[in-house]
């Protein structure tokens, strides 16, 4: 089956909610690999998804605000935290394109014990988040479970509202689902946003050894795309 359109909205309903989740300050820094370099590390029956030929590599640093389950009102403290995650990009024989995720650094245990508990490669780091101007800075050390002390800081400026994000951008930023293994067989965890309202950005400074840590170690080096958002409120559906 061929992958569904690249679209700025979610393709279909992603059904029930489960939960809730606003991603604020969400910076995305993408690399372009070749694809055979990323596909032994998807879940089975899935393939990288690519575009113009290649494949991706994301680190997305942001701030989780206010994670509420089944409808409930968001939660102040527990559900809101830094995280920084590294992930891939995967498409399955539904033509349903999605998000590996390799690692989901926070700093708050709570929700890390959790989101382990249902299978998500989440871990405990200290972080810090600041912004001064158009200059945002993230920074990041793992505490548990490992590799302990892996991290890195992350500087970029703020420039100018996309005001037609094109092919790659969409790309990049509308995935509607994450493919995630779970007891053996692979599942697919929808969900739905508005459209991103995106920047470009200008990386100042990356410093740091979270893509080696997540098996990436040949990664690295000037990006091959960096944009910022101001976020969106989000809603999960049940895995499929």
């Amino acid at each position: 089956m061929q992958p569904e359109e690249v679209t700025d909205t979610a393709p279909r309903a992603a059904g029930r909610t489960l939960f809730t989740q606003g991603w604020r300050d969400v910076a995305f820094v993408h690399w372009a690999v070749d694809p055979a370099v990323v596909a032994p590390l998807l879940p089975a029956g899935t393939e990288p998804d690519v575009h113009d030929g290649a494949s991706w590599v994301g680190l997305v640093p942001f701030r989780m605000r206010r994670i509420g389950v089944l409808g409930s009102p968001g939660l102040p403290w527990v559900g809101s935290f830094l995280e920084t995650n590294v992930r891939l990009y995967s498409v399955d024989a539904q033509g349903r394109r999605g998000v590996v995720f390799r690692s989901l650094d926070a700093d708050r245990l709570l929700p890390v014990l959790v989101a382990r508990a249902a299978g998500l490669p989440y871990l405990w780091s200290r972080m810090r988040f600041a912004r001064d101007g158009d200059r945002l800075t993230y920074t990041s050390r793992r505490r548990w479970p490992g590799p302990r002390g892996a991290g890195g800081r992350v500087e970029l400026r703020v420039g100018e509202r996309l005001a037609a994000p094109g092919p790659l951008e969409r790309f990049l930023t509308g995935r509607w689902g994450l493919h995630q293994t779970t007891l053996g067989r692979t599942r697919y965890w929808p969900n739905e946003h508005p459209a991103w309202p995106l920047h470009r950005a200008e990386l100042l400074t990356w410093d740091g050894d979270l893509l080696a840590a997540a098996g990436l170690p040949g990664v690295g080096g000037p990006p091959d795309s960096v944009l910022f958002s101001p976020g969106v409120d989000v809603r999960f559906g049940p895995r499929r």
